[in-house]
């Protein structure tokens, strides 16, 4: 079946002077304007296009790929407001709109906002919104420990960093497994640190296994003779401080440091760690 805001291959079945008709199945013909058409292109030919409707909301086609899709989520910048919404760049010639319902907060002109696109049901219109939690369900069934997964930051809250997880569901990067402030808008990859009970992602971006607390832990002693055996930087410490010395999370910080300890290797105080003598 055609969908409107999704690529979809199509049969052309005429010519015309400002273009070519494409077989639109359930919306009959979809024309795509001539600038759009393959050279050498013949009746019968199939043609990969994005199909969505015009300034004139008429539906039309375009071989041109926007910046998102139907479905997904994408960092876009606000280009202009009116008295129907905001505005964003998406990569095509009809700017997408945000309308007031769908704004979290009220978008400003020239700033960037992680949106999710869907079709308005009334105006089969494509639009956007920045209400990512109303769109993407919060728990999955199909994520599993240490899965890597690519991330978009979206918000924050007094636990951390929260992060649209494959597209397809939302997670949250606790503030001891950041190890350097993230923004949002920012796609990086992470991993699955845990499935809770409840089915909701709990995330990470860097794997704890052994390896890399043993790869922590060298850091850390080397660290420590270079500073006399001694140091102020305790598991209590900021993980902006941590992540400048180690390129490591606090979290992980925090498992080196026992790993350490259990191999009587340190001491750990209140107050600073130290090489046991």
């Amino acid at each position: 079946m055609v969908e409107i805001g999704k690529r979809n291959t199509l049969r052309v079945v005429k010519f015309v002077d400002f273009g070519v008709y494409l077989d639109g199945e359930n919306f009959r013909e979809i024309l795509l304007p001539s600038r759009y058409v393959p050279q050498g292109c013949a009746v019968g030919d199939e043609i990969d296009i994005f199909l969505y409707l015009d300034s004139d909301d008429l539906l039309i086609a375009t071989t041109e790929t926007p910046k998102a899709m139907v479905g997904e989520c994408a960092y876009l910048k606000v280009v202009a407001v009116n008295q129907v919404g905001a505005f964003l760049d998406w990569g095509l010639p009809k700017d997408l709109l945000v309308p007031f319902g769908e704004q979290q907060k009220p978008l400003e002109v020239g700033k960037s906002y992680v949106v999710y696109l869907y079709i308005d049901d009334a105006s089969q219109r494509i639009a956007a919104s920045t209400q990512i939690d109303k769109f993407l369900p919060d728990n999955s069934l199909y994520f599993k420990e240490q899965q890597q997964v690519d991330l978009l930051i979206y918000g924050r809250t007094d636990l951390g960093y929260k992060a649209i997880v494959n597209s397809v569901v939302t997670g949250l990067i606790f503030n001891s497994d950041v190890y350097t402030p993230l923004q949002n808008g920012q796609a990086l990859k992470g991993y699955i640190k845990q499935v809770r009970p409840d089915k909701k992602l709990d995330l990470y971006l860097q794997i704890a296994n052994r390896e890399a607390l043993d790869t922590l832990s060298e850091q850390i002693l080397t660290f420590l003779q270079k500073e006399g055996g001694r140091s102020t930087m305790t598991e209590k410490s900021p993980p902006e401080l941590i992540a400048k010395q180690f390129g490591a999370s606090k979290s992980s910080y925090k498992k080196a440091l026992g790993k350490l300890y259990k191999k009587r290797l340190i001491l750990i105080e209140k107050t600073h760690i130290e090489l046991v003598k």
